[in-house]
């Protein structure tokens, strides 16, 4: 797999991340400078989690002393599909925080839940529930913001007519969809298979931006995310979402997580684009995009639904922010839209933050996740920075 991490956009940012360290048998906490990547764990800062606190986060990466652990594309090189475990390869740049996500997030993209749910899992109803709605609503949702007197009325006027969903609530409402994506330390990296749970015949990737929050609820830097999602669970129930989003290998971070400093700031967050692209064994390529500009909650208000005097997280938290994607173009079988096919190759990029490359499995097909906080710990401790 040939793609590159970082694109002309990120020259000049401070990114971090972690990598498998064959030679101390564990993660290094790293940092990328004129395309090598460098090992700076120290005592003061051994975890992901850890070097976020740092209230002179930018200053201390910026002149933190480390060694190469190799060249950027080295190492992306041994980090797709089944790594050789005797050289480095890239890992998800978050270690002890808490994976948390927002869904709903863009209202263009509820619809495609609340068609979900009215199709119930079915892709075969998706279509004519995906007419009916277009033709109810048409143009009203752009630019909705969520728990405005707009957003009310598309939310009344959606229930009129009999199209009521617990989404429209999340989606246009006044308060989000906080979830837990995934257990501490079970995402997965660039490179990295990603997992569907075998049950899934419906399913799509996500792509995201990821805030990295640290434990007193300040933004610190953004990485891609792929929420990797089975529309046919959670179209049967909401209450299948555990089983929809938490999976082996569900979950992919990466490549890095860029810093916020005077080369890029929150703002740039808010006006992000994504590019999808999906390229499947059988020839078929899917692009789509996510354009954070159409957000329909600030990610600083996501922020402040997640933590603060009603839940704190001491070891700081990661963020999904939610997608505008919702892919509609058939696959193989007219009027079912897109569906995962095992080998898909997915790329999600965004200019200043790189790529992110994942190819999709069966969750039972990934390499099983056995690295948990336990084993972080016993290595920490083991290598005296503890």
């Amino acid at each position: 797999m040939s793609y590159t991490l970082l694109d002309a956009a990120a020259s000049g940012g401070l990114f971090v991340g972690r990598v498998w360290n064959p030679d101390v048998g564990g993660p290094s906490l790293v940092t990328v400078r004129d395309q090598q990547v460098i090992d700076i764990t120290s005592k003061t800062v051994a975890t992901m989690s850890a070097l976020l606190e740092r209230p002179d986060l930018v200053a201390f990466v910026r002149s933190a002393n480390g060694k190469s652990l190799g060249a950027l594309e080295g190492i992306a090189a041994n980090s797709s599909g089944k790594p050789d475990e005797t050289h480095p390869y890239f890992l998800a740049p978050v270690d002890l925080q808490a994976i948390k996500a927002c869904g709903v997030t863009f209202a263009q993209s509820m619809i495609e839940r609340v068609i979900e749910e009215k199709a119930a899992g079915n892709p075969d109803r998706a279509a004519a529930i995906r007419e009916r709605v277009s033709t109810l609503i048409g143009g009203s949702l752009n630019d909705l913001k969520a728990g405005s007197p707009d957003a009310a009325k598309v939310k009344q006027a959606l229930i009129a007519e009999g199209m009521w969903s617990q989404y429209l609530e999340v989606g246009i409402g006044p308060d989000a969809e906080v979830f837990t994506k995934a257990p501490v330390l079970s995402s997965v990296g660039w490179g990295a298979d990603v997992g569907l749970h075998p049950v899934s015949t419906w399913n799509n990737p996500e792509p995201e931006i990821v805030l990295a929050v640290n434990s007193r609820g300040e933004i610190r830097g953004a990485a891609l995310g792929n929420d990797v999602n089975l529309r046919d669970v959670e179209g049967r129930s909401a209450l299948l979402l555990g089983k929809a989003k938490d999976n082996n290998a569900s979950c992919s971070i990466g490549p890095f997580i860029r810093l916020l400093d005077d080369s890029f700031d929150l703002d740039a967050v808010r006006s992000a684009e994504l590019d999808l692209k999906v390229t499947g064994e059988d020839g078929f390529v899917l692009h789509g995009t996510s354009s954070m500009s159409k957000i329909s909650r600030d990610p600083t208000d996501l922020v402040r639904q997640t933590c603060g005097a009603h839940h704190q997280y001491p070891d700081g938290f990661m963020l999904f922010l939610g997608t505008l994607f919702a892919p509609t173009k058939d696959r193989d079988t007219p009027n079912q839209g897109f569906t995962h096919k095992i080998g898909d190759v997915v790329e999600i990029s965004s200019p200043g933050l790189g790529s992110l490359v994942n190819t999709v499995r069966r969750s039972n097909d990934c390499p099983p996740w056995t690295f948990g906080i336990g084993a972080l710990m016993a290595n920490l401790a083991k290598r005296g920075l503890l």
